[in-house]
């Protein structure tokens, strides 16, 4: 029904699709994963008319076509349910349900009776029961996403592309979705599924096809690939993978029997987290394992304030931190360093001096008045002590490499001594060297008496650069592993609910 051969895109500096093959066939229910990074997102947005390719032929119910926007896409019969819901929130429930094809009466009035009905006739057929005249905004994020739902299947498409769609339902929307999913099939419609949850790919999906780094390394039918296999070609790596001579696991100097500095008890965010626990020692680098969409990010931002839990805490140095509160949990000495540096961390237009100094600004100034003299020697000593490479303080951080930029916003929080680092990605989208520098840097910092929570999707560097590493699947713990058992087999196989020693099934 929908497929592309050869397929290429490239954005500056960055080759998003790199000979990409894939095909979604009617009747067929086709799984696309790979972790973050891996293309996705771009192909999705090359088959429904966002982006145009650089090279490669798109071809839809076996003629080729050059969709030049996301309108021409939907209109020939092609829908897309988004993770984030992407309809109009003001308007009514019937109306985002028929926006762009409205009924009309004889005076080409919009013929509201028959719209309302027809409308709660299509969320009664998937089991939603709400009045269709309410603005959307006033129901939950489930349901708005089963409105969106409802709104796919209500145009007649012929391929229904869904990208994370489960990730704000109740288990009782789940269950409803899947059956839609299933009728679709039934119907002939080809369904593209976006997910990172095991359990529902083997439950739902007929084809996988895994995207590592822009390119396609596996197609096929995903009855004939066990859960391990599908995590190991996700991350790049072979089960049971050996470390190869010469590289020796990190040991912090931390105290095993010291006590925590950080403890996050229970943490819960729904549809996010589910009593998410973990402890990280002074001097002890604990990693956050398991897939894009498992929860880690969500851990690190809970424990930091940036995400408001619904129950559980925090409590640092034995001193519980008000929940939800980004400068509580900075006062406590929590710092974050976030997954996305440019989007959630450097002001681009700001110099490297003023980037530094943007956190510690408060304990900088009296009576709202600056002391640059202060500031000029915090970033004088991080400058060099974390080798930024700079023509100066004063060039705007912009203008440097990623690998420096990411050196600024270590520079910015170690300038707060706090007395527990986050690091969300810390050497994602850096150079070989520079990568190297900030993993010897946290090893350093380590060795300071700093806790560290590290969150890294590259196995090795999880691995090579944790004392323990905390495995998170679905927003909750699965396992933990320790000591002689922090190996990328272990992880692998705790990633795909696979019992150590064990085989999947």
């Amino acid at each position: 029904m929908l497929s592309v051969s050869h397929l290429s895109k490239t954005f500056p500096g960055v080759r998003a699709l790199s000979d990409v093959d894939f095909t979604a066939r009617a009747g067929e229910v086709h799984a696309l994963v790979g972790e973050n990074g891996a293309g996705k997102s771009t192909l999705i947005k090359v088959l429904t008319g966002v982006y145009r390719p650089d090279a490669g032929e798109l071809t839809y119910d076996g003629e080729p076509v050059r969709f030049g926007t996301p309108l021409q896409a939907q209109q020939a019969g092609i829908s897309t349910i988004y993770q984030e819901v992407n309809l109009v929130p003001l308007m009514s429930v019937a109306r985002n349900l028929f926006l762009g094809r409205e009924p009309l009466g004889r005076l080409g009035l919009i013929d509201f009776r028959r719209m309302h009905r027809e409308a709660d006739e299509a969320l009664r057929g998937l089991g939603i029961r709400v009045d269709v005249r309410r603005p959307l905004r006033e129901l939950g994020v489930g349901a708005q996403q089963m409105v969106a739902l409802a709104r796919a299947v209500a145009v007649d498409a012929r391929v229904v592309i869904m990208d994370e769609p489960t990730s704000s339902l109740e288990p009782r929307e789940v269950k409803t979705l899947f059956g839609v999913i299933r009728m679709l099939r039934e119907r002939g419609v080809a369904v593209v599924y976006v997910s990172h949850r095991m359990d529902e790919l083997y439950e739902i999906c007929d084809t996988v096809t895994v995207l590592r780094d822009g390119r396609v390394v596996h197609t096929g039918p995903l009855a004939e690939l066990d859960r391990l296999r599908l995590v190991a070609m996700m991350l790049g790596r072979e089960i049971g993978e050996v470390r190869e001579e010469g590289m020796t696991k990190f040991t912090g100097s931390h105290d095993t029997e010291a006590e925590p500095v950080l403890r996050a008890e229970g943490l819960t965010v729904s549809h996010r987290l589910r009593d998410v626990s973990l402890e990280v020692r002074p001097g002890e680098v604990v990693g956050l394992g398991g897939l894009l969409g498992s929860g880690r990010s969500e851990t690190a931002k809970a424990i930091a304030g940036a995400l408001p839990t619904d129950a559980g805490r925090v409590v640092v140095a034995g001193v519980p931190v008000r929940a939800g509160s980004t400068a509580a949990a900075i006062r406590a000495g929590i710092s974050l360093l976030p997954e996305d540096r440019k989007a959630e961390g450097i002001v681009p237009g700001l110099s490297v001096r003023e980037n530094i100094a943007l956190a510690a600004l408060p304990a900088l100034s009296r009576f709202g008045l600056v002391d640059d003299t202060r500031i000029d020697a915090i970033v004088e000593t991080f400058m060099k002590r974390l080798r930024i490479k700079a023509a100066g303080p004063h060039q705007k951080v912009g203008e440097l490499s990623g690998g420096n930029q990411q050196k600024v916003l270590l520079a910015r929080w170690l300038a707060l001594h706090p007395k527990v680092l986050l690091l969300d990605e810390p050497t994602r989208g850096i150079d070989v060297g520079a990568k190297a520098e900030v993993q010897a840097l946290i090893d350093e910092l380590a060795d300071d008496g700093l806790a560290v929570l590290l969150i890294s999707s590259d196995t090795e560097e999880l691995i090579e650069g944790s004392d323990r590493v905390v495995v998170l699947k679905d927003g909750a713990v699965v396992r933990e592993l320790t000591g002689d058992a922090v190996t990328e087999d272990a992880l692998m196989r705790a990633i795909a609910a696979v019992p150590a020693g064990g085989s999947d099934d």
